[in-house]
C-alpha cells in the first residue's frame, strides 16, 4: 500500500467534507437598512419590508437557509463585492452594473423622483440640475447615473434616503433625488412636511436580486423562486401588502378631482344635455373596461406561465447537466470506497485506529457510505424536483382532452408544496385507489387547483400537531374523487356560499386577494367537475368530482 494512495483517500475526504460545510452555510442576504418599504429595520432592530418577506418567501418554496443583514447601502455593495455576503436583495438594474454584477428577473419598479422644498420651481428634466446643489444616496442608482452623466452638479452625498430628505427639509442644499415610494415613505412618516416632489417620477429601473458576475448557479436559485412565488400568486400578495397602498397614496386624487369637477361644471352649464349622454358612455365604458380586464388577467397569466416556462427550460438544464454528473460518478464512488474499505479496515486491524483528513477513521468507516448514499438520493429528488416544474410549467392544449391520472398529479401536486405541507403539518396522510380510471382535461390546471386546495388546508390549521388527510376514491362507476380534509378551525356558515366568489377573502390582512378559490372554481367547471366544501368546528372538507372518460 503505496503513500500514494493514502493521499488520495484523504484528499477524496478532505474534499467532500468541504462540500458538506459549504452546503451547510446559509446564503448570507444584504439589503439596505433605511429603505422603506422595500427594506428596513423595524422597531425591533429585524431586517422587515416587502424585499425582506420576499426573500423569506424564496427560501421556504425552494428550501434554502438564508441569513439576511441590513446595513448602508455602500457597505452592503462592497460586502458582496468581497465576498463576505451572497446576494443583494434588491438592486437597481443599469446597463453600466452589468459588468459586476448579474441580475434575476425584476420583482419591483423604481422610480426616482426629484425632491426639494416648497416653492421651488418643477423640473422638467435632469439636465435642470447643472450647477445645483444634489444630495443622493452614496453607491446608489443615481450616484452612478451621475458620475457618467456629464451633468455639471455638485453632489452631496449620504448613506441612506432619510439623511438626505432631513438634510434638504433643514434647509441645505438645492434638490435631493431618491427613489420614489422610499422618498414619499420617509417624508410621512419623518413628517417633513416642507418638502415635496417638484416633477413627475423618472426612470423606471428594474429592481431585483444581484449577484457577483459568474454566480449564476446561486442567481438561478432565487430566480426559480421568485418564478414559482409569481405563478402562485404569492408574489402578488407580498407585492400588494407592502407596495399597493402607498403607490394608491402617490397617486394626485385631489388635483384629479378639482380638475374634474371644473370641466363637469362648465359642461352642465353649456350642455346640460351631455349628462344623459355622459351616463350612456359611462356604461360603454364600463362593460369594455370589464372585458379588457378580464383579457389583460388571461394575458397575464400566459405571460407569467410562458416565462416560467422559459425559466424552468434553461434551470432545467443547468441543473440536469450536473446532476448527471453526480448520478453518474457517485455509484463510482461508492464502489471505490467499498473495495478500498477492505484495505483500509484490514490497516485499521493491523495498526490501530489512524486520521484520514484530520478525523479518525474508526468515525468515518460507518458515516462515509451514508453520507454518499445521502448524496445520491439527493441528486435523484434534484432530477424529480425539475421534471415536476417542466411538467407544471407546460403549456396546455385548449380542447381538454388530455387523458389525465388523478393519482400521477396528485403526487405531483404534493412534491411541489412538500416544504410548505412540513411546516404546517406532522400529520400528513394520503390515499390513493388504485387503480383509478382517467377523464379527459387539463393535467396542469388541474394540478394547479390541487395545489391550491392543500395549501388552504395547511393555512387553515391553528397547530401544527393538526392532521390533514387526502385521499382519491371512485364515488360511482360514473364519478372519481380527490377528498382534502383538514382539522383546521373551519369556515363560518356566512362564508360558506362566497367561497368561490372573486375577490373574497378572510385572510385580506395576510396578504388575501381571494382569487385561488374563484380560479380553481372555473378550471373545475371548465372540466365539467364540481367542488363542493363541508365545515364544521371539526375542520373543512374540500371534494373534488370528475366524471370518468
Amino acid at each position: 500500500m503505496t503513500p500514494y494512495f493514502f493521499r488520495f483517500v484523504a484528499l477524496f475526504v478532505s474534499l467532500f467534507v468541504a462540500s458538506i460545510a459549504q452546503a451547510d452555510r446559509p446564503i448570507l442576504v444584504g439589503g439596505d437598512l433605511n429603505y422603506p418599504p422595500y427594506e428596513f429595520l423595524n422597531e425591533q432592530g429585524e431586517p422587515d419590508g416587502y424585499n425582506t418577506e420576499l426573500t423569506l418567501a424564496i427560501a421556504e418554496v425552494m428550501g434554502m437557509d438564508v441569513n439576511i443583514q441590513l446595513g448602508s447601502w455602500d457597505d452592503m455593495r462592497s460586502l458582496l463585492e468581497q465576498g463576505k455576503l451572497d446576494v443583494l436583495q434588491g438592486m437597481a438594474y443599469s446597463t453600466g452594473r452589468t459588468d459586476k454584477y448579474d441580475f434575476s428577473p425584476a420583482h419591483a419598479l423604481v422610480h426616482q423622483s426629484i425632491f426639494a422644498r416648497k416653492g421651488t420651481a418643477k423640473v422638467n428634466n435632469l439636465n435642470e440640475l447643472a450647477g445645483k446643489e444634489i444630495i443622493v444616496q452614496r453607491a446608489g442608482v443615481m450616484h452612478d447615473f451621475f458620475i457618467n452623466s456629464g451633468i455639471d452638479a455638485k453632489l452631496i452625498l449620504v448613506d441612506t434616503h432619510a439623511a438626505a430628505l432631513r438634510l434638504l427639509a433643514s434647509g441645505q442644499y438645492d434638490y435631493a433625488l431618491v427613489a420614489n415610494l422610499p422618498g414619499l415613505y420617509l417624508g410621512k412618516e419623518l413628517e417633513l412636511s416642507n418638502i415635496t416632489p417638484v416633477g413627475r417620477p423618472f426612470g423606471a429601473n428594474q429592481y431585483g436580486y444581484a449577484v457577483m458576475k459568474g454566480n449564476t448557479d446561486l442567481l438561478a436559485q432565487f430566480s426559480e423562486g421568485l418564478a414559482i412565488l409569481k405563478n402562485t400568486g404569492r408574489h402578488q400578495k407580498i407585492y400588494d401588502k407592502w407596495l399597493g397602498p402607498l403607490e394608491q397614496d402617490g397617486f394626485p386624487w385631489k388635483e384629479v378631482g378639482l380638475i374634474t369637477g371644473s370641466i363637469s361644471g362648465i359642461l352642465l352649464v353649456i350642455l346640460g344635455g351631455i349628462v344623459v349622454w355622459n351616463r350612456m358612455l359611462t356604461r360603454e365604458v364600463s362593460r369594455r373596461t370589464d372585458e379588457l380586464k378580464q383579457q389583460q388577467k388571461q394575458l397575464m397569466q400566459a405571460d407569467k406561465m410562458a416565462s416560467l416556462g422559459i425559466l424552468v427550460s434553461g434551470v432545467a438544464h443547468e441543473i440536469n447537466n450536473p446532476s448527471s454528473l453526480l448520478l453518474l460518478n457517485l455509484p463510482v464512488i461508492q464502489e471505490f470506497y467499498s473495495d478500498a474499505e477492505e484495505i483500509l479496515e484490514a490497516h485499521f486491524q493491523a495498526h490501530g485506529d489512524f486520521y484520514i483528513a484530520g478525523l479518525e477513521y474508526s468515525r468515518m468507516r460507518d458515516e462515509i457510505p451514508s453520507m454518499l448514499q445521502d448524496m445520491l438520493t439527493g441528486a435523484q429528488k434534484i432530477r424529480r424536483i425539475v421534471n415536476d416544474l417542466k411538467d407544471f410549467a407546460r403549456e396546455t392544449p385548449d380542447d381538454l382532452k388530455e387523458p389525465v391520472d388523478l393519482n400521477e398529479i396528485l403526487e405531483v401536486a404534493i412534491r411541489l408544496v412538500d416544504n410548505t405541507i412540513r411546516q404546517s403539518c406532522n400529520q400528513f396522510k394520503v390515499e390513493y385507489t388504485q387503480p383509478l380510471p382517467y377523464f379527459y382535461g387539463s393535467a396542469q390546471k388541474i394540478e394547479q387547483v390541487i395545489i391550491n386546495l392543500i395549501v388552504n388546508a395547511c393555512q387553515a390549521l391553528e397547530t401544527s400537531n393538526q392532521a390533514i388527510n387526502v385521499r382519491t376514491f371512485l364515488k360511482d362507476e360514473h364519478h372519481l374523487c380527490l377528498e382534502v380534509w383538514d382539522q383546521g378551525k373551519g369556515i363560518a356558515p356566512a362564508h360558506m356560499a362566497r367561497l368561490c366568489d372573486p375577490f373574497f377573502t378572510t385572510r385580506r390582512e395576510e396578504g388575501g386577494t381571494g382569487l385561488g378559490l374563484f380560479i380553481s372554481s372555473k378550471i373545475v367547471q371548465e372540466h365539467g367537475g364540481s367542488l363542493v366544501y363541508e365545515s364544521s368546528s371539526q375542520g373543512t372538507k374540500a371534494i373534488l368530482t370528475f366524471s370518468v372518460a
